[in-house]
C-alpha cells in the first residue's frame, strides 16, 4: 500500500555496489515527471552523474564522498529556467525569471519531482537520501556538470540497494502539523516537550549511531546561526534575484 510505503521511509547512506541501469533510471525519472508542476512550466532538470571522477569531485564539493561514490545512482536535482528560455525564444519572446516568485516556482517544482522520484525508487526496493550539501559549493558544482545561467542544483539525490537498515525516525504528531480553520500555536507548549521525549528515546534505542539529543536541541543548534550566507549572491549570478 502506498501510504505504508511512505510511512516506512528512512534515509540510506550506505549502499551495495550495484549500479542502476539506464533503463531503470529512465523509468524512475519518467515516473517522477508526473508530479504536479506550477503553470506546467516543468522548471527542473536532472543531471545523472555516472563519471567516476565527477562523482568523486561531487562528493568532495558536497562533503558527502561516501554517498556520492558508493550509491547505485547519483542525481543532481536542478531548478531550470534555461529550457524555458529556449521555448520562449521559439515564440519570438524574451523570458523574465529573475523574480522571487519564479525562484519559488522552480524550487517547488524540483521538490515535487524529487519526491516522486524517491517514492518510485523506494517502491522498487531501493533506498534514497537527499543531499543538501550540494548547496555548499553551488558554483563549483555548476561548473563541474556544465550548468548554464538559469540552472542551479537544489540538492543531490542518491539511490541504491541499501547496505544497512535504519529505523524510521518519529515525525511530529499530526496534531502539531494540522490546524483547523485557525493557526493554533498554544498547543506547542505541550506537544513539543512530548515530542522531544520520543526523539530522545529513539536516538537512545537505535542499533547504531546512538546519541542523546532532543528535536528542539537540534533545531536550536541548527537555526541559531546563518547557513550558506552567500547563497543570495550565488543565485544572482545564476540569473535569479529576490525582486
Amino acid at each position: 500500500m502506498v501510504i505504508e510505503l511512505m510511512k516506512s521511509h528512512a534515509s540510506v547512506r550506505d549502499y551495495k555496489e550495484k549500479q542502476l541501469t539506464r533503463e531503470e533510471v529512465e523509468e524512475l525519472v519518467g515516473a517522477a515527471q508526473y508530479a504536479a508542476t506550477s503553470h506546467f512550466v516543468q522548471a527542473y532538470s536532472v543531471v545523472w552523474v555516472t563519471d567516476p571522477e565527477k562523482r568523486r569531485k561531487l562528493g568532495e564539493l558536497s562533503k558527502n564522498p561516501k554517498q556520492m561514490e558508493g550509491a547505485g545512482a547519483v542525481f543532481l536535482m536542478c531548478a531550470d529556467y534555461n529550457r524555458l528560455k529556449h521555448a520562449v525564444e521559439m515564440q519570438g519572446e524574451s523570458i523574465v525569471f529573475d523574480q522571487a516568485e519564479n525562484l519559488l516556482v522552480a524550487v517547488t517544482d524540483v521538490g515535487l519531482l524529487a519526491q516522486n522520484l524517491a517514492l518510485a525508487a523506494e517502491s522498487k526496493g531501493y533506498g534514497i537520501c537527499y543531499i543538501g550539501g550540494v548547496r555548499n559549493n553551488m558554483e563549483a558544482i555548476s561548473e563541474l556538470v556544465g550548468l548554464p545561467e538559469g540552472v542551479f542544483p537544489v540538492y543531490g539525490l542518491t539511490v541504491g540497494i541499501p547496505n544497512e537498515s535504519n529505523g524510521v525516525k518519529p515525525r511530529l504528531p499530526v496534531e502539531a502539523i494540522l490546524h483547523e480553520n485557525d493557526y493554533d500555536e498554544k498547543k506547542y507548549e505541550t506537544i513539543l516537550p512530548e515530542y522531544d521525549k520520543s526523539i530522545e528515546e529513539y536516538y537512545g534505542s537505535r542499533g547504531s549511531n546512538q546519541k542523546t539529543a532532543t528535536w528542539s536541541q537540534q533545531m536550536a543548534n541548527f537555526l541559531n546561526k546563518p547557513h550558506r550566507p552567500d547563497i543570495k549572491e550565488v543565485l544572482a549570478r545564476k540569473g535569479y534575484s529576490f525582486k
